[in-house]
């Protein structure tokens, strides 16, 4: 199940909008927020994936809707670029440049989103209880 549905995006873009702009093809609205939800996972990968954004089987397990607000902001920008000179482009434009710095603060560590899972450290230990070590050669340099 997707983080957000075409529905959705009518808290950011009136549905008669979206409509016009996909020719009724609830299809586009859902490959623009397919590529807003990589382009965001793009950003958040120090946390847990599946518990914020789900799977194509299960649902989120942490509902924010912080992030759901980034997703569509993303999404409206991906659908207005098919659109026409009717709609104010500057002002999504730059909901989409804030949504994406509010993700590189994330990402940085700037701004840490409460109840954010952290993905799992990946453990590349060898094997066993044995103990290696390796070192240069002996450098002989004379001066």
């Amino acid at each position: 199940m997707p983080l957000i549905t075409p529905a959705d995006l009518s808290t950011h873009i009136y549905t008669e909008i979206i409509n016009e702009i996909t020719r009724n093809d609830d299809s586009i609205a859902s490959i623009a927020i397919n590529a807003a939800i990589q382009e965001a996972k793009l950003y958040l990968s120090r946390y847990n994936l599946v518990q914020l954004f789900g799977t194509e089987t299960t649902e989120p397990v942490i509902n924010d809707t912080l992030l759901k607000s980034l997703v569509k902001d993303i999404a409206v920008w991906h659908l207005l670029k098919l659109s026409n000179t009717n709609i104010d482009q500057a002002t999504h434009r730059l909901a989409y440049e804030d949504a994406i710095k509010t993700l590189k603060n994330i990402m940085s560590g700037a701004a840490v989103p409460d109840g954010w899972p952290f993905a799992e450290p990946a453990t590349n230990e060898p094997d066993g209880d044995t103990i290696s070590w390796t070192s240069n050669a002996k450098r002989k340099n004379y001066y």
